[in-house]
C-alpha cells in the first residue's frame, strides 16, 4: 500500500473512532433511546461522514452490545429490560471484584496516588452538580473513578472487559438513577479499603455491595417504568 493510501485508511479509522465516541456517549448519557431505530442517513449527514466509517463506527458499538443488529432490518440501539440489567450488574460486580482484587495484589505505589487523586475529583464533581452539564461532568469523573480502581492490575483484557460492562452498567445509571444523587461515602470506602489499606476482601466486598446495591435500586425503577408502559 502507497503512501497516499495510507493516509486515507488512517483518517478512515480516526473518522469511525471519532463517531463511534460521539455514538456511545449518546447512547450512554440516554440522548439515543434505547430501542430505536438508527437511522443511517441521519446520523451520516449529523456526523459530516460517508457512509463506510459510520458503519464501521456502529459496528464498533455491536461489538460492545451497546446497538443491535437486526437482520434485514439495520440497526437499533440496544432495548433495556430488567433481566439485562441483573446480567449486567452481576457480571460487572464479579470481573471488577477480580480486577481489583489483582490491582491491590500487585499494583505500585504510584496506583495508590491515583486511586486516592480520582476519589478526589469525583467528591468534588459531586458536590458541585447544578445543572446538566456539570451532571455529565460528574459521571466522567465517576467512570474515571473506576477505572482509575482497576488499572493497577496490569491486565489490558481485563481492564476492557471492564470498561465494556461498567458502560452497561452506567447506561442503566444513568437512564433511571437521579441525576443528581451519587453516594460519596461508598466511593470513599473502597478506595480507602483497596489504595490505603490494600484490604483484598474488604474492598472487594465493598465494591460489590456497591453494585448490587445500585442495581437493586435500578431494576426497581425500571420494572416500575415498564410496568407504567404497558
Amino acid at each position: 500500500m502507497n503512501l497516499a493510501g495510507k493516509n486515507r485508511k488512517t483518517a478512515k479509522a480516526t473518522r469511525a473512532s471519532s463517531v463511534a465516541d460521539a455514538l456511545r456517549s449518546s447512547i450512554l448519557f440516554g440522548e439515543l433511546k434505547p430501542g430505536t431505530k438508527v437511522n443511517l442517513d441521519q446520523m451520516r449527514t449529523h456526523f459530516g461522514v460517508s457512509l463506510s466509517p459510520l458503519r464501521e463506527a456502529i459496528a464498533r458499538l455491536v461489538n460492545t452490545g451497546l446497538v443491535e443488529l437486526e437482520d434485514q432490518r439495520g440497526y437499533r440501539i440496544a432495548p433495556v429490560s430488567v433481566e439485562n440489567l441483573a446480567e449486567v450488574t452481576r457480571l460487572t460486580a464479579d470481573i471488577e471484584c477480580l480486577a481489583l482484587g489483582y490491582a491491590i495484589d500487585d499494583a505500585a505505589l504510584d496506583w495508590e496516588s491515583n486511586v486516592l487523586g480520582a476519589l478526589h475529583r469525583l467528591n468534588r464533581a459531586a458536590q458541585n452538580v447544578t445543572d446538566a452539564g456539570l451532571v455529565r461532568d460528574r459521571e466522567m469523573a465517576h467512570a474515571a473513578f473506576h477505572s482509575t480502581l482497576i488499572a493497577g492490575c496490569g491486565m489490558p483484557i481485563l481492564i476492557e472487559f471492564c470498561g465494556t460492562l461498567r458502560n452497561l452498567t452506567d447506561r442503566y445509571r444513568r437512564l433511571y438513577e437521579n441525576p443528581h444523587s451519587l453516594d460519596v461515602a461508598e466511593h470513599t470506602a473502597i478506595a480507602e479499603a483497596a489504595a490505603v489499606n490494600r484490604d483484598r476482601k474488604s474492598a472487594q466486598n465493598l465494591l460489590r455491595t456497591h453494585y448490587e446495591r445500585t442495581g437493586a435500586d435500578l431494576a426497581e425503577k425500571l420494572a416500575a417504568q415498564l410496568q407504567g408502559v404497558t
